[in-house]
């Protein structure tokens, strides 16, 4: 009997009718990343050879279509390897054939994304999707958002240091304690996609990365209230640049019933309606992807793990004008 016989799970496949939500998820994202650029983005530093004399290493396309796995899942390494045994539909995205492949384990999942981390590859990934994205006619030169958010960081210290990680912070917000980190995007107000990212720990002020947010074209910067005192900063200072900064709530919530009082309100919420577009990247990395809690341990790994997922975000925001052009 000629070619490879189907496994349980195969055959299950094959009779199903019903496109599952994954599926589809994984084949949108199947025509829109750029794998060829990516690939050529990270082979000059991928191992050639297994180590002495061992096993050879995966494909890097078997290698990055796994770690994208685990970003858009939110998977610790051992939880992809367990996908990545239990679930065809993932197996069958990341090029793996159950029968006459190995599945890699854990340890080379892990080793793979510290490739990435040690060479700075985190944020060089976000690069190469948003020039894919220029060239696919999605500019980000108008018009900026800036906003951040605040990503949790494990406070246990029943780890192996017997402490929490050093490199993150606490900080209030309302009438609450944080600790962990924040990540500041800046956002085009138009197409509503990232072009900058800054990782910084809790207790930064939003202030203080705000300049580095902006790609210095822009003709109009939106914020929350959190951002007054933007114009006056040193690195803003003499820039043409309007920043439509929200006005603090409380100084909103006393405006007078006179027209003039009626207008600025008006404003506000025009304000306001713009800065929402800078909220659906938040949206996407932490509900969508998951990512609310930091699993990794210091600024650098984080750094590169939000740089990726704030590609991916892009290519999630923009997949259905990229799928017209594909």
């Amino acid at each position: 009997m000629g070619g490879k016989q189907l496994g349980f799970s195969d055959y299950e496949q094959t009779t199903a009718k019903k496109q599952t939500k994954r599926e589809k998820f994984l084949s949108e994202m199947e025509a829109v990343v750029p794998w060829d650029a990516l690939i050529a983005l990270i082979e000059p530093i991928y191992p050639k050879t297994g180590k002495k004399g061992g096993r050879p290493p995966y494909p890097l396309a078997t290698m990055l279509r796994i770690h994208l796995l685990q970003q858009w899942y939110s998977l610790s390494d051992p939880a992809t390897e367990e996908a990545l045994i239990e679930v065809p539909t993932m197996r069958r995205f990341a090029g793996i054939d159950l029968i006459s492949d190995r599945i890699p384990d854990e340890t080379t999942i892990l080793t793979f994304r510290h490739l990435l981390e040690k060479h700075g590859l985190g944020e060089q990934i976000f690069e190469t999707v948003n020039a894919h994205l220029s060239a696919m006619g999605m500019s980000m030169r108008q018009g900026t958002i800036v906003d951040a958010t605040l990503i949790a960081a494990p406070s246990s210290t029943k780890n192996k240091e017997g402490k929490r990680d050093a490199e993150m912070h606490q900080t209030k917000k309302g009438n609450q304690w944080y600790f962990g980190m924040k990540v500041h995007l800046g956002v085009d107000k138009d197409s509503g996609l990232i072009h900058s990212v800054v990782t910084t720990a809790a207790n930064v002020h939003d202030l203080t990365p705000a300049a580095e947010l902006l790609h210095g074209d822009e003709e109009v910067v939106y914020a929350d209230a959190g951002y007054q005192g933007i114009a006056k900063r040193r690195e803003t200072a003499g820039k043409t640049t309007a920043f439509r900064v929200a006005m603090r709530p409380g100084k909103r919530r006393v405006l007078p019933a006179t027209p003039e009082g009626r207008l600025q309100d008006l404003i506000e919420t025009a304000k306001a309606h713009i800065r929402a577009k800078g909220e659906h990247p938040f949206r996407v990395i932490k509900q969508q992807f998951g990512f609310q809690k930091t699993r990794l341990r210091g600024m650098a790994k984080n750094r590169c793990k939000v740089n990726v997922l704030a590609a991916l975000t892009n290519l999630f925001l923009a997949r259905r004008r990229l799928l017209v052009v594909a």
